[in-house]
């Protein structure tokens, strides 16, 4: 959201101002400074700092700098400023989840993370944030405001395209892989949205209330926090969201018995922009940093250290957090070389943008072997969404610029080029005219999309009527027609029947182009999977009820995603973890060893085709029915390359807490006694490997959730400290406020690229 409200004037953005400057104003070393290049543990140079500092220092670390009128900045999304004195650099926060954002140009468009993560791969994540981080340094910042780490609860939600999807085992293994290699170039990451922030409408409001029961929140939508907590994560951003009543942004349950506490957090808290709704609850509860601007951590937590309602030790904790992040990754010796105005992409990190989209692109059906398309012969490109209409990137803060983007037509006319191949484009805005270009070529591909943006829903998970329209006339007029999703998640088919192939392409970013020619004549055999389960309708999702979406009850508790269609023995349009190849893969040999601790799962998968290609084996388990737990849930996947007829043995390791649940009356991880299956295949539905695991004994695998610090907050601040925050942060309330009312109209769609993209002449 940081970019969105400016486009519709609510403030402006100051970077012309500064962009040119040096990203840090960092002074020489100072012997003054004897932190600075110190082999001290961090803990000695926080406190050295902190012994320094003054109480106006100590507040101007908690807070970013933006005016009273400026929605992000100054430069960057979120600016902490220097202290010289100390020789404490600033700290600078960049958007996003997709690349670096705010505006900036001269970076790469990444993929969407959905699209990362259907391509199931550990190492193509780590790839990903390598380049991201490289980007973020880069510009002179320090902070990258990434991964969201989510859940796609429902098909609807508007940011369901930064989300790794539906699977908390998934997202976590995917998000602590980008982590570790974002903070590995000396960048923190910022994980978020702390917690269950799953929908757009009504967002910062009460009506935005995720009511959701301990156990759900601990199983599905903590659990990948924990996992960037063990990967290392430096900082952790709370959500627009209240959760059970109380904001995200001031929930002691959230922020410091569980963040804090029962996953040891040692990295500091930050807000959402302008989702503080507090000023002594938030600091009380835990949240260490205010963004962008700094009225609330400001002039009101000034107060509140004066009358005692937060004591001064909070103070030092918050910013002993957030020093010692900067420490543990060298902010205090790096040069901070970058620059705003610094053009950042590279070739190589385009090429790692093209890697994702393919990999990430899933191929959903592929009747009579319509793919890939034959070297020669002739090919119609139908549809707006194959030239100045593509989508690589989604809107909100999650939005890149592209320098230019490969629109699908561009990049199959040039590989055409290579072997011959005729194309022919129409932009399918005369659907009897787009029917007759297809009727004249041997196989059709249309091109369909869905714009998806932060800040506003949507109210269904259909296309547009005209684009349903578009296939079907199509699909009547050739066979051999292709259809190629651009949405930022699930939509329904209703020609499906009609069509003899279907490719979900995300939004793939700048290379989209190149990557879907290269798919479609077979350069690159497709290896994408499902993130997230496709509904056959609305009637199907999970949180198809009012009151659910956006009513914001999770009456589904543990049934998200594939485990509701599996508890319900629910048929979807296509399952999780499902993606076909132009090759074929089988299982055998599956082996369990271990019964009590550590259990290895090992089996073997085998290319069964004429192509090489890869596959995602995915382990599930089913727990003993005392546990009530949903059918299956995925615990462990492993992207495989093989080579015809080649055999690769893939391995998982279980651990006493892969076979745990939460007692929500014991608070806490319990493992139980009994029997369990494990499962192996190529899908949540594709399990042809299955065996069983005998559990002896029940035990606890985690400490109970220790109870909420002394004095913390059981929710938001008194009523005399509201009306005092209201009076003093005027126009912090207002954006608050603003924030809320632009997710029941939502933003305009965003420009695409510096070059915008373009038609070929409808005649091709």
């Amino acid at each position: 959201m940081r970019r969105g409200l400016a486009l519709l004037g609510v403030t402006t953005l100051t970077l012309a101002a500064v962009v040119g400057g040096p990203a840090r104003a960092q002074e020489p070393p100072s012997p003054d400074c004897p932190w600075v290049g110190s082999d001290a543990p961090v803990a000695d140079r926080v406190s050295q700092v902190l012994e320094r500092m003054t109480r106006d220092e100590k507040l101007s670390m908690v807070h970013g700098s933006a005016g009273a009128f400026e929605f992000v900045g100054p430069v960057y999304a979120g600016l902490v400023p220097a202290i010289p004195r100390l020789c404490i650099p600033q700290l600078g926060l960049s958007d996003g989840p997709a690349g670096v954002g705010n505006g900036q140009t001269g970076v790469t468009q990444l993929p969407a993370p959905l699209a990362l993560a259907a391509g199931w791969s550990r190492d193509l994540s780590a790839r990903y944030g390598d380049v991201l981080a490289a980007e973020v340094r880069g510009k002179g910042a320090d902070v990258a405001l990434s991964p969201s780490v989510d859940l796609l609860r429902d098909p609807r939600a508007g940011r369901g395209f930064e989300t790794f999807g539906e699977d908390p085992h998934l997202i976590g293994a995917l998000a602590g892989a980008q982590i570790e290699a974002i903070q590995a170039r000396g960048v923190l990451a910022q994980a978020k949205h702390l917690a269950a922030y799953n929908q757009e409408t009504f967002r910062n409001t009460a009506l935005d209330n995720a009511v959701v029961d301990e156990r759900t929140l601990q199983e599905i939508y903590l659990a990948p926090f924990e996992d960037a907590v063990r990967a290392g994560v430096a900082s952790v951003m709370c959500g627009y969201n209240y959760v059970n009543g109380v904001h995200a942004c001031n929930n002691t349950y959230l922020l410091s018995q569980v963040l804090k506490g029962q996953f040891g957090f040692e990295g500091f808290t930050t807000s959402d922009w302008f989702a503080l709704h507090a000023s002594h609850a938030a600091a009380n509860a835990g949240l260490d940093m205010q963004m962008p601007g700094g009225c609330h951590f400001g002039p009101r937590l000034r107060a509140g250290l004066d009358s005692g309602a937060v004591a001064g030790s909070r103070l030092d904790d918050m910013v002993g957090r957030i020093l010692g992040q900067m420490f543990r990754h060298g902010l205090f010796e790096s040069s901070g070389t970058g620059s705003p105005d610094q053009v950042v992409t590279t070739p190589e990190h385009v090429a790692a943008a093209r890697q994702v989209a393919e990999q990430g692109t899933v191929l959903l059906k592929n009747d009579r072997s319509v793919l890939p398309l034959a070297a020669t012969g002739s090919v119609a490109v139908i549809g707006e969404a194959a030239g100045a209409g593509v989508l690589g990137s989604g809107g909100g803060s999650a939005h890149v610029i592209a320098p230019s983007i490969v629109t699908p037509y561009d990049g199959i006319a040039q590989r055409a080029a290579e072997s011959g191949a005729e194309v022919r484009f129409d932009d399918g805005g005369d659907r009897a005219r787009a029917a007759r270009v297809a009727e004249n070529a041997d196989t059709a591909v249309v091109f369909v999309s869905q714009w998806s943006t932060e800040s506003k829903d949507h109210t269904g998970i259909a296309l547009s009527d005209a684009d349903n329209r578009l296939i079907a006339d199509v699909a009547a007029a050739n066979p051999r027609t292709v259809v190629v999703l651009n949405t930022g998640g699930p939509v329904t088919m209703p020609w499906l029947d009609d069509v003899a192939g279907v490719l979900a392409a995300w939004y793939p970013g700048q290379e989209y182009g190149n990557a879907i020619a290269g798919l479609l004549f077979g350069d690159v055999n497709p290896s994408g999977k499902l993130p997230v389960t496709f509904p056959k309708g609305l009637d199907q999702v999970p949180a198809s009820d009012l009151a659910r979406f956006p009513g914001g009850k999770y009456g589904e508790g543990l049934g998200v995603g594939y485990r509701w269609y599996d508890r319900q023995g629910i048929e979807p349009l296509f399952p999780f973890g499902f993606g076909l190849s132009y090759s074929t893969f089988s299982y055998a040999g599956l082996e369990v060893v271990g019964e009590d601790g550590t259990v290895t799962v090992t089996a073997n998968v085998t290319n069964t085709g004429d192509r090489g290609g890869a596959e995602v084996a995915q382990l599930y388990l089913t727990h003993p029915e005392a546990d009530e737990e949903p059918p299956r849930v995925l615990k462990g996947f492993a992207k495989v390359e093989l080579e015809p007829g080649e055999t690769r043995q893939v391995e998982f390791v279980l651990d006493a807490r892969s076979f745990s649940h939460w007692d929500a009356e014991r608070h806490q991880w319990i493992r139980s006694a009994g029997d369990y299956t494990v499962a192996v295949g190529g899908s949540s539905r594709d399990l042809p490997l299955t065996a069983e695991v005998r559990v002896p004994s029940t035990i606890a695998t985690s400490e109970p959730t220790p109870a909420p610090p002394p004095d913390a907050p059981e929710g938001g601040d008194d009523a005399l400290t509201r009306l005092a925050n209201l009076v003093t942060c005027p126009a912090e309330a207002l954006f608050a406020g603003a924030i809320g009312a632009v997710s029941v109209t939502g933003l305009p769609a965003a420009d695409q690229a510096e070059t915008p993209p373009r038609n070929p002449p409808t005649e091709g």
